[in-house]
């Protein structure tokens, strides 16, 4: 059995297969990447360019399967891939299944990771989630207002980096000093637009720039920390799970590992390939549900939730 995942929710459209045993038989991808910030009709523009390039770069030989990503998204990206899977499942005569986005990120680093049953801390351009299974996917905490990558996005912007921002601030937070910023964390939730403007305000006063970086990322990731070393006390489980784009930042991955081996835990984190958006997870989650008989409607859902599974 193979299956076609299809990934187009916001930045990236991607195409991935697997065999039934989660093997990587095929991996393109296409990315949309603005001066400024994601513009989603021009997104969308570029995912319809690309879609049937990079389906002439796969085989689609005894596909039997096809996932596609329905949500969370951006609307005028996910109609594109809805469109696109519904003609191509028509077409194939194969069983077409919806995938959420935020499982597929979650699903792919399981696998790839074989991990048992972590607390999962999944950080990305719009999402920032600290969540566990029990009968069902459910969020133990979140940001309430930005997501992490998205905030570093502003912060790169600010300063003259070019989308996607977060490899290159990682890289300049090196040569950096710490200068204080704002810590928020309310309960199991967590806040990063008034750190964000704090480190926007230290650089407009001329605050040498390495040093907000640093600090930005120090902060944040000290605050993701807090809340999945609270959420490992709460579930009483014994391995962390670090998946989404944010994962590939290697100063995250240290200080979740050092909290981890402090409290007796077993880290984990996506390998960095797959961190980000990709078609694979898609096809992932979509055998897993499939074999679990979980089907849901082919409907265009822009905020579709994890914990609504």
């Amino acid at each position: 059995m193979k299956v076609l995942g299809i990934e187009s929710t916001a930045h990236t459209f991607a195409l991935g297969i697997i065999d039934e045993n989660y093997n990587i038989l095929e991996d393109k991808r296409a990315i949309y990447k603005p001066k400024e910030g994601i513009v989603p009709l021009e997104a969308a523009k570029f995912h319809s360019k690309n879609a049937n390039k990079l389906l002439k770069q796969i085989s689609l030989e005894e596909i039997d399967l096809i996932a596609i990503a329905t949500g969370p998204g951006l609307a005028p990206c996910l109609k594109v891939g809805v469109e696109f899977s519904k003609k191509l499942a028509k077409k194939a005569g194969k069983p077409l299944v919806a995938v959420n986005h935020c499982q597929a990120h979650i699903e792919i680093g399981k696998i790839l990771c074989n991990t048992k049953n972590p607390v999962i801390l999944y950080v990305s351009g719009g999402n920032t989630q600290v969540i566990y299974y029990n009968h069902g996917y459910k969020v133990l905490g979140e940001t309430q207002d930005i997501g992490l990558g998205n905030a570093f996005d502003k912060l790169g912007r600010a300063i003259g980096l070019k989308f996607p921002c977060g490899p290159k601030i990682e890289k300049l937070a090196k040569k950096g000093k710490f200068t204080l910023l704002p810590y928020s964390v309310k309960g199991m939730d967590l806040n990063f637009s008034g750190i964000l403007s704090e480190a926007l305000r230290k650089i407009e006063r001329g605050e040498k720039v390495e040093d907000v970086l640093f600090s930005f990322q120090e902060v944040c990731f000290s605050m993701l920390a807090e809340v999945c070393e609270r959420a490992i006390a709460a579930t009483g489980k014994e391995e962390l799970l670090l998946v989404g784009g944010v994962a590939q930042n290697k100063r995250l991955r240290e200080i979740l590992e050092t909290m981890c081996r402090e409290r007796g835990a077993k880290f984990f984190a996506v390998p960095e390939k797959y961190a980000g958006d990709n078609g694979v997870m898609i096809a992932m989650a979509g055998l897993k549900n499939w074999k679990e008989g979980k089907k849901y409607n082919i409907e265009i859902k822009p905020n579709w939730r994890i914990d609504t599974l």
